[in-house]
């Protein structure tokens, strides 16, 4: 997840020597003088001989403080790339060295961070097992199997009746009023299967901070992932003879691409940018399958990963303000993400990793674990949790299909994965609470559609209830397929740490 079906990754880290000058790079550059911070006349030394990096920088007022913050920005040697107000963060690129020192001093300067820790680098990322592209073979087998009046890949997906959103399609297919924004790698909307549901308008690429929403700048790299394509297809996949079907195949899509070019990374900056154009484009659902880089976790006692937490909280609240129900993935590390403490061994993945004993109350894998925002976890064709899915008491919400190789369906294909669309007209398989996630925007677009009035914390309620809790396992599978003892499934059959309220249900999303 961030990461493609995968939320746990170890990076590659290469050499400064390599690395992309498109974005970051490294600049000539000389120390210079400026005045101080506090606004004495007297000279200061700024080097700005460092790499440069990306901040966000979070004041405490408003639009005077603001204007105060971006004078101590230039003064301490940095840029402005751009300001959002609205919420008090403003995104900027320097090469002092210093400049997350100096600018925390600075009078109206709530807190501010590095988004990452090294200039842009290729990297090379892993996930919960790559796509698996349906073949020729394979849709035939599949449109043969198709009953009347399903789509011709329909008999391969398990997961839409599972949420009975098969059945739903009959009752309420979803409203064309409601949008449901895809934060990820970008979305190909030539795709026949998703470009009669595309809102171009709502649509727009947010990588570097600054939204982009040209014609195609939301679509996937030439060489870029098909994740969030894949994500797309699930929520809102027409029914209309073509491929599969989506669990609310009547609500538009939009593209909000946030992955960095040549990796698939998923810094602060572009998904502040994102959730403030979900926020000011009428987006009803955010549907969120991937954490915010470089930190798996980011820890509060950290002035860098505090800062990238108060501006990532900002931005999801300002969407939820103006409307926007926040749904994301829980993550594919299994990891109990309500235990006293986590090793964190992949972070940051911008440069080298290193281990890191984290107490998940205190550091926070976002935006899953932000304030307000719907935490996912992912079930198989068993109805049981998938081996990689992470979990806990009082975090998880509701759960959905994501897959599990290991839990067969009985279906033309056989395969425990999540099948949807993929690039150059394609279908294809993917497993993760990537998959999760949007099951569940797409049920929350079919709430919004059926009570058009309701506030993402009506929504929430309404998702919660409605979902189906099977409560805790006798047992589950683990990584290796092993049929073992569900020894860490706390709560019980209303609530439980698996599961959170229940697998959701979309026919009773647009029934009750």
């Amino acid at each position: 997840m961030a990461h493609l079906g995968s939320r746990r990754q170890r990076a590659l880290a290469l050499p400064v020597g390599l690395a992309l000058t498109a974005t970051l790079g490294f600049l000539p550059g000389a120390a210079a003088s400026a005045a101080p911070l506090d606004g004495s006349d007297a000279p200061v030394a700024v080097d700005t001989t460092g790499p440069k990096l990306s901040y966000v920088v979070n004041t405490k007022g408003g639009h005077g403080t603001s204007a105060s913050v971006k004078r101590a920005i230039a003064k301490a040697g940095g840029t402005v790339v751009k300001a959002y107000d609205q919420i008090g963060v403003i995104v900027v690129h320097s090469q002092n060295p210093d400049f997350g020192k100096q600018i925390r001093k600075a009078k109206g300067v709530a807190s501010a961070g590095a988004t990452r820790t090294s200039p842009l680098t290729p990297v090379g990322i892993t996930e919960e097992g790559t796509t698996q592209k349906l073949s020729a073979a394979g849709a035939a087998k599949a449109k043969a199997a198709a009953a009347p009046g399903q789509e011709p890949l329909e008999a391969n997906q398990w997961d839409i009746r599972a949420i009975g959103a098969d059945q739903a399609a009959k009752v309420n297919d979803g409203s064309s009023k409601v949008t449901v924004g895809v934060i990820d790698t970008g979305v190909d909307d030539t795709h026949p299967d998703l470009a009669p549901n595309f809102s171009k308008s709502q649509s727009a690429n947010c990588v570097g901070g600054v939204a982009d929403s040209s014609e195609g700048a939301w679509r996937p790299y030439t060489d870029g992932s098909d994740h969030g394509t894949h994500v797309a297809g699930t929520i809102a996949a027409p029914r209309n003879g073509l491929g599969v079907a989506g669990v609310a195949p009547g609500v538009k899509l939009a593209g909000i691409k946030v992955s960095e070019p040549g990796t698939s990374l998923f810094f602060t900056e572009a998904v502040v940018c994102g959730f403030v154009w979900a926020a000011e484009h009428d987006i009803d659902v955010t549907n969120n399958s991937y954490y915010v880089d470089p930190w798996m976790f980011n820890c509060e006692d950290d002035p860098d990963q505090k800062a990238l937490l108060d501006a990532l909280t900002r931005a999801t609240k300002y969407a939820e303000r103006k409307g926007a129900l926040n749904v994301a993935a829980a993550g594919n590390s299994n990891f109990d993400l309500s235990a006293d403490e986590i090793l964190d061994d992949s972070s940051p993945n911008d440069s080298t990793p290193g281990d890191r004993v984290i107490d998940p109350s205190e550091c926070f894998d976002v935006p899953t674990q932000l304030p307000g925002v719907m935490t996912v976890t992912a079930t198989g064709d068993k109805n049981v949790k998938s081996y990689y899915s992470s979990y806990g008491y009082g975090v998880a919400d509701v759960a959905a299909p994501g897959g599990d190789k290991w839990q067969i369906p009985a279906t033309p294909d056989a395969n425990g994965r999540v099948l949807s669309t993929v690039l150059d007209g394609g279908y294809g398989y993917k497993q993760g609470t990537s998959m999760a996630t949007p099951h569940v925007a797409g049920v929350a677009a079919l709430l919004k559609s059926a009570h058009p009035k309701a506030t993402p914390a009506q929504l929430q309620r309404l998702l919660k209830k409605q979902a189906d809790n099977p409560g805790c396992p006798s047992h589950v599978y683990d990584a290796a397929g092993n049929w073992v003892e569900a020894t860490t499934c706390e709560g019980s059959d209303n609530y439980n740490g698996y599961y959170g309220s229940g697998v959701v249900d979309a026919l009773d999303a647009v029934k009750k």
